[in-house]
């Protein structure tokens, strides 16, 4: 990927002065030191796919350092559960910023896409930020907007469930029934970026005790007594319950119409969020939770926590 120095390490030396060698084991550590801590999960989350470069799962990690300091890395990695775009991330030391090596850093990462099957490349960041000037700048198209959205305890009206053709009921996360309905739902709101998720998947990356799930409840019709199908479902990654809002995935039946799913989401939404704030994630393609939200929070009955935008650059 990089010519080879005289010392034998691979480098590069870009516009800025700066080296670029692969990634290796502890420059995390070393790279924490000049870039301080995360500014929110999405950040948190975007580092830790700083990796060595690999070709199962495929990826490409690079750092660029001075004096051997490492103050920027960016990756390209491939993703089997989202396989039509490679994911790109890029993060450079504050004092080193608008000098071009993220830029850079981009195109020796892009000289190793032809040796993968995928040339597409996506990537997000905060809204607002000089990363979204960076991808504009670039040639990435936006495709999706995500927020994190605090929903207040007693927003919305707790349906009765004693005299109305629901059910609220707990149910154990390696619940086969959930997993199917958690994976239609994650299949049926990312058509803007094919996924392939799987049971198996769905299991290990939404619902394991190692995803964070520590329980479940779901929203059940008792119109037929003898099925009793899984209209909407709510899974929990908040261990113990704080003054801070829980973190909840909410999901429903996709084969349910819009305005029964958003009937159904506004029910459920309002039993987990009767007594205590929640914080769930909207994307704009979960169009019926982002209804409800979108009202509540025209309402001041809920809060935008936080706002991602994720960009593409489709290779056709």
């Amino acid at each position: 990927m990089l010519p080879n120095a005289p010392s034998g390490q691979p480098t590069l030396t870009l516009d800025s002065g700066l080296t670029v060698r692969p990634w290796v084991e502890g420059d995390d550590l070393k790279l924490l030191e000049v870039w301080g801590d995360p500014e929110n999960p999405m950040h948190h989350r975007d580092r830790s796919l700083l990796r060595p470069s690999a070709n199962e799962p495929w990826s490409r990690c690079i750092v660029a350092e001075d004096n051997g300091i490492p103050l920027a890395a960016a990756t390209i990695f491939r993703s089997s559960l989202h396989p039509d775009r490679l994911s790109f991330y890029a993060e450079v030391a504050p004092d080193y910023r608008r000098r071009g090596v993220a830029a850079q850093m981009l195109q020796i990462l892009e000289a190793e896409i032809p040796n993968c099957e995928v040339q597409s490349l996506k990537a997000r960041c905060a809204k607002g930020s000089a990363a979204q000037c960076f991808l504009k700048d670039n040639g990435f198209r936006k495709v999706q907007h995500s927020r994190e959205v605090i929903v207040q305890p007693g927003s919305l009206p707790v349906p009765d469930v004693e005299n109305l053709a629901i059910d609220l009921e707990e149910i154990a996360t390696g619940s086969v029934e959930l997993t199917q309905v958690v994976t239609d739902f994650y299949n049926a709101v990312h058509g803007w970026d094919r996924a392939e998720m799987t049971i198996g998947r769905a299991q290990q990356m939404l619902l394991s005790p190692e995803s964070g799930a520590t329980g479940a409840v779901v929203l059940r019709s008792t119109a037929d007594e003898n099925a009793k199908p899984i209209l909407a479902f709510a899974i929990s990654y908040t261990p113990e319950r704080t003054d801070d809002p829980a973190d909840v995935l909410l999901g429903w039946d996709p084969s349910l119409g819009d305005g029964q799913a958003e009937h159904v989401v506004r029910q459920l939404l309002g039993l987990v969020a009767a007594r205590f704030p929640v914080s769930v994630e909207v994307d704009d393609s979960m169009v019926p939770l982002k209804r409800v939200t979108d009202e509540l929070a025209a309402d001041d009955e809920a809060e935008v926590d936080f706002e991602a935008l994720i960009y593409a650059r489709d290779a056709n």
